[in-house]
Parts: structure tokens; sequence; C-alpha cells
């Protein structure tokens, strides 16, 4: 990094502290400190719902999979695309629901103080897991763009750089988030946002510019570079779905994925605030809602454009291809770094924004939660409204730290992101169960918390824990075929530079075991290295070696053998040929005594118990079986529980579902004087009930419910058209 670069850094912490000071002038109540006063439009409300659902870890991951798996990696991130028309809907909802935290939801809708809390536990616990997830992001392109070789100046190992980063970036957003509240973290918002979208596109025309120059000629253009890329590359990298390199997010992986995302987001807490309980309308809520996510999606495209650009000019280094975490910070400094203009220091910030756009709202809610149904709820309900901003303003920072100190023992980006996306199926089926069926009780409520809780989250690492022989029972170490897909084609300049990078590695890990005293210790770690990779160059005929599968069926982790394992052929070779190329397909099963490490997966054991071939499954099909136990589970034991139980007081849910149903008006008289009409007359709306005289609560969609949703997912599918297109632009 120059000096300009770190100039643009402090310029851009000024500012972010300087906004959070002047907002702090307006916050001295509850409703302005956690909602904003409900005061937004939709330009705010937009940048918010863009801000806070986009992270620093979104462009790394979307880098490390697209690295990886070619364009389909771009689904680590945008699996959340066809849940962008339901917000449509959604943004009507957190703003009818007139509250200030998805807590209060659970505690008016079950009548449960109780409920509320434990919502709230779940809440932090999102949130630290969700955060440490960024922080590790940061720390992992930010050691790169700071510069490997400063770094070892400065006597600051790459892997150490988060213990000093990751602190930092705590220290700004609490200055700003804690001081200022919703409206300090809405202003920032809007600028993070911008900065957002600018590190969405800069690297784009600075890669094709130097591929263009690379192989295009004196003379060529920018558009030129598409050319080259294409050349380096095999097509089979510009998938976006389907090929031999979407093994990692094959088609029924994604529907999985966006099925679950769907279910879960609804109770994601930041979503009463950015979902539009802090709009000044209902259109704004959803117009918000919307704009802000469809933004998140066409930077998604620019990020998996840039990380292919990355790959067709980077391919061989051997920093990324040891962890492509590092991709995006590798490529900036490669692609920015020539022009010493602050662009570096301006990536960095901007990707800084990126973390702290999200961090400071994800932040306020998680207070807000702590604050409204735990201390007011059981410890101080009539506490003074500047009491408690003042306990908000503690238990941000708490909340910080936590997730700050989650990342630093918690290192793994894409880890920790599938973690925090399967958290919300705790409450999920509650939150859907009691927007819509008025026969979903407490009782009910609770023992799906609880069964969710246990089943998918306490069971899966307690029971090991307590039973270590599971490791090793010879019924649960059971693994799924292992299947190795061998394409046969000719090598393009990518093969060549990863292989160069293979050979370098293999001759640096041979020189470390030639230094090994041992004489038997050293004879084995250069039986583990194997031979060298042989030289291959441009047009020659290689083989392409992808294998899959050999994973333990009921264990999140590996299966290592344990004394002698044999590979035993399944059926026949299955052989495809191609223009140019060659495909031959063998399915082994893995024969020995297995130990499984990670956590054992309950539920698959009812897959093993109604007679599913889960042997015969793909890693990502074994992936996909996930969802179905995940999702129908909880609302099964939902509506058997509600159906056995007593009924809630029909006087209390008669005021909840009047209130869900009344439209807000903008002006907060007025607002309260419609919500006074619908508590006297709960049934003022009953004609619209989608089923008449049933106990849903589901009524009428009106025009712009419909021609909104319809839009919406139009939208959708042109978004997955670009991609298409712009991956195919000079293939």
């Amino acid at each position: 990094m120059q000096w300009l670069d770190l100039v643009v850094l402090v310029a851009y912490f000024a500012l972010m502290i300087v906004i959070g000071a002047i907002c702090a002038r307006y916050t001295k109540k509850q409703e302005e400190f956690f909602m904003g006063g409900r005061s937004f439009g939709k330009l705010l409300q937009t940048f918010a719902a863009f801000g806070a659902g986009t992270g620093s870890n979104d462009p790394i991951q979307v880098g490390r999979t697209t690295w990886t798996s070619g364009l389909s990696g771009i689904w680590s991130v945008l699996m959340w695309l066809f849940c962008t028309p339901f917000y449509w809907i959604f943004g009507v909802w957190y703003r009818r629901m007139r509250c200030l935290t998805t807590g209060d939801f659970f505690a008016e809708r079950y009548d449960s103080k109780g409920l509320a809390a434990a919502y709230t536990l779940f809440g932090l616990a999102f949130y630290i897991m969700y955060l440490s997830a960024m922080f590790s992001a940061i720390a992992k392109v930010a050691t790169p763009l700071i510069g490997f070789d400063t770094l070892e100046s400065l006597g600051v190992a790459p892997e150490m750089l988060k213990f000093y980063l990751v602190p930092t970036i705590c220290v700004i957003v609490v200055l700003y988030g804690i001081v200022g509240g919703l409206r300090a973290a809405y202003w920032t918002d809007l600028i993070q946002g911008m900065c957002i979208i600018f590190l969405s596109i800069i690297l784009i025309p600075a890669g094709l510019n130097r591929l263009a120059a690379e192989g295009g000629g004196e003379n060529a253009s920018t558009l030129d570079g598409f050319t080259v890329m294409h050349e380096r590359m095999t097509e089979d990298y510009f998938a976006i779905v389907g090929g031999p390199r979407s093994g990692e997010f094959p088609l029924h992986y994604i529907v999985s994925l966006s099925v679950l995302v769907l279910v879960g987001i609804v109770v994601q807490p930041h979503f009463i605030a950015t979902g539009g309980g802090t709009a000044k309308s209902e259109l704004a809520a959803r117009t918000g809602l919307v704009t802000g996510n469809f933004l998140k999606r066409f930077c998604t495209i620019g990020w998996a454009l840039t990380a292919l650009i990355a790959l067709a000019v980077l391919a061989g280094n051997q920093k990324v291809e040891g962890d492509p975490d590092f991709v995006w910070g590798i490529a900036s400094l490669e692609l920015l770094g020539p022009f010493k203009l602050g662009l570096v220091g301006l990536m960095l910030a901007c990707l800084l924004a990126a973390l702290m756009s999200s961090a400071d709202a994800w932040m306020l809610v998680s207070s807000a939660l702590v604050t409204r149904n735990v201390y007011a709820a059981y410890v101080d309900p009539n506490a003074s409204e500047q009491r408690y901003v003042t306990v908000g303003r503690i238990t941000g920072l708490i909340i910080i730290v936590g997730a700050a100190l989650s990342a630093l023992t918690f290192y793994n980006v894409f880890q920790q992101f599938l973690l925090a996306i399967e958290l919300p199926i705790i409450f999920a089926a509650p939150f859907w169960i009691g927007m819509y069926w008025r026969r979903g009780t407490r009782r009910a409520a609770w023992a799906t918390v609880a069964c969710s809780t246990l089943i998918f989250f306490i069971l899966p690492a307690l029971l090991p824990t307590l039973m270590p022989g599971l490791r090793t029972n010879s019924e649960l170490t059971t693994t799924n075929h292992k299947v190795v897909t061998v394409v046969s084609r000719d090598a393009k300049y990518v093969d060549v530079k990863r292989r160069e990078a293979a050979r370098a590695n293999w001759q640096t890990e041979y020189s470390e075991a030639m230094t090994i005293v041992d004489a038997t210790d050293r004879q084995a770690a250069i039986q583990t290295l194997g031979g060298q990779p042989a030289v291959i160059r441009i047009g020659q005929r290689i083989e392409d070696t992808y294998p899959t599968g050999g994973k333990p069926v009921f264990w999140s982790g590996e299966a290592t053998a344990v004394g002698e394992e044999t590979l035993q052929r399944v059926g026949d070779v299955h052989v495809e040929r191609g223009e140019n190329r060659r495909t031959e397909v063998t399915r082994s099963r893995r024969v020995g005594d297995m130990k499984c490490s990670g956590l054992l997966q309950v539920d698959f054991l009812i897959y093993h118990w109604v007679g599913v071939p889960l042997e015969s499954m793909s890693d990502a099909m074994l992936k996909t079986l996930r969802l179905p136990t995940r999702i129908i589970i909880p609302f099964l034991v939902m509506i058997l529980i509600s159906w056995i139980t007593p009924r809630e007081d029909h006087r209390h849910l008669d005021r909840f579902y009047v209130k869900m149903k009344t439209p807000v008006l903008p002006d907060p008289a007025e607002d309260a004087k419609e919500m006074e009409r619908s508590y006297e007359d709960p049934t003022r709306f009953d004609k619209k009930k989608l089923f008449p005289g049933t106990q849903i609560e589901m009524q009428n969609p009106t025009f712009a419910d419909a021609l909104g949703f319809i839009i919406c997912f139009a939208i959708c599918f042109l978004f997955i058209a670009f991609a298409m297109w712009v991956a195919s632009i000079g293939g």
C-alpha cells in the first residue's frame, strides 16, 4: 500500500465517525435509536436493505467459489435471488407489525415474554456467527491488499493480521453505530452502498484492459479482454449451471438453498428494520427492500465476472491456489496497485464499507432485542427512555466484541456462512404458522423451538461427545460412493499456469521434507508427496480429474480409514464423447473400517430407516437432503402440537391479526387513530379473507401485490439471462 491509500482509509473512517456524532443529537428515545423514528423514505430504505444484506464476505465468497467452480460459483450468494419477489410482500408485513424487534412479534402473537427472550438468544447467536464470517472475510482480503512483504517487514505473520484488523474495525463500528443509532447506520449505509457498487465494477475494466494488453495486441480494446479470457479458459468455466465444474452447485442444490433461505430469512432479526419496519409508508418499505436486494444481485454478477477475470490473469498464483479466499485481495493489488492513485486503499475502504454497513444495523437490532425483550421485560419495565438507549449501547458493544472473538477463533468464511443460514430454522415455523394460522399455539411454538434446537444443533454435537464410539460404529460410518470423473481435452493457458504453480508448490514441499532429520520420517514425507507433476503446454492433451464422494453419510466431517482400505468398483465405467473431449466416470465404494469427524447428522437416520439409498447419493445431493428434514420436521411439530393443545385467547388473536391487516398511514397520529378503529372492530377486514370462515388469516392479494410480485419474478430471470450474456461475450 502507498501513502495515498492510507489517506483514503483514514478519511473514510473519519467520515463515518462524524456522521455518528451528528446523528447522536437526534437520538434520545428507543424508537429513534433502534428504528430511526420510522421516518425513512425509499432511498434510505433501499440502501439500508442493500447495506445490511451485503457483507464483506459476499465478494470474497463469490471470488472463492468462482475460482474453484467457475461461473456456477455465483450461486454461493445468488441463491437469495428467488427470495426477492417475496420481499415485495414481506415489506408490508414488517411495517404493519409496528414493532421495535422481531422478538416483540413473538411476544405479541403468542402472548409470551419467554418466547421473545428465547428469540433474543437466537438473534445474538445468529449475528455473532454471521458477523464473525464477515470479520474473517475482511481479514482474508486485507492481507494481500496491505501486502505480504509489508506485513513481513512489520513482523506480522499473514495469519496474525486478523488480531490487529478485526479489533480496529470493531472500534470504528462502535464509535458511529452505538453513538448515532440507526439513523447514523442508515446514512452511513447510503455512503457505504455507493462504495460497494464501486468495488463491484472497478476491477472489471482494469482486468479486461490487462487481459487485452497481454493477449490482444497493441490495438486491442477493453472488450478484447473478454476474448482473451475465453481463450485462456475452457467453456465449462462459463456455465452458470451444469458441467463438471458445477459439482459444488448443481441445480437441485441451488433450489434447496433457495427454499431454505426463503423459509429462514423472515426471522433474521434485522428484517424488522431493514425489511420495512423503519419506513415512512408501506410503499417505501416494500420498494426499498426489493430495490436494495436487486442492487445486491446486480453486484453479485459483477463479483463473479471479476473472479473469472482474476482467474484468467492470476492463474498459477501460488497464494491464491493455496487459499482461494485471497483471490479478491490479490486481484485488487495486481490490477489497481500499478495506478498508485489510492485505489487500493479505496478498495479496502469499500470492503470495510460492506462489512460496516451490515455490522452497524445488525448490532443495533441485536441490542434492541436485549433491551426490549430481556431488560425491559424482566429487569426494569419502567425505566426511562434514556436508560433503555444506554442499555442498547452497552449491549451493542458486547455483541460486536462477541463477533470479533468468534472470528478470531473460527476462520473459515464459507463454513461460518453456511452455519449462519441454517440457524433461522429454529424460529421459522413458529413465525410462518403464527403469521397465517390462528390455531398455532404458544405451547406448539415452544415445542418446535426446542425440537429444532435439539435435533439440528445440540444432539449432533452432544451425542459424539458422550458416546465417542459412534464415530467408529460400522452402521454410522457409511460413506457415499467415490466418483472420479476424468475429462480428456486440450490444455489452455489457465491449465498451464496452474500446473506451474503445482510444480512450484511440490518443489517447496519436497525441499521442506528433505530437511527432516529422521530418515524414516523424511522418506514417509517424500512418499506422501508422490512424483512432481509433469510440465504441460497449451494445446497438449491433458486429463482433468474431478474426484467427489467418499464422504460420510451421517457426519459433517471426513471419514478416515482405520487400517487397510480398498476401493470396490460399483457398476461399469461410463464414457461420454464430445467435441475435442472425452469424459469417463468411475464409481467405487470405500471398504474398510472408518472413523468419522464432525457433527452427527441425526436427521439423516430418518432417511436410513425409510430405506433411502444414501450410499449412491452425490455430495451435493446429500447436502440437498438436509433441506426436507429442516423444513418438514419443525412445521410438522408446530402443526401437530397446535392441534392437541388448547386454543389461544381469541381476543388476543383478534387484536394481533387486525393490526396486521390495517394499512399503515404515514402520519403517526392518523395511524394511531386507524389502529383504534381496528381494535374496536376486529372483524372490519374479514370480507377480504382469502379463505372465509376458516382459521387461515390470509387476505386476498391486491392488484399491487400481484403485479409487483410478477414483475420481480421476471426480473429474477432477467438477472440470470444477463449473467449468461456477460459470460458469453468474447466466447
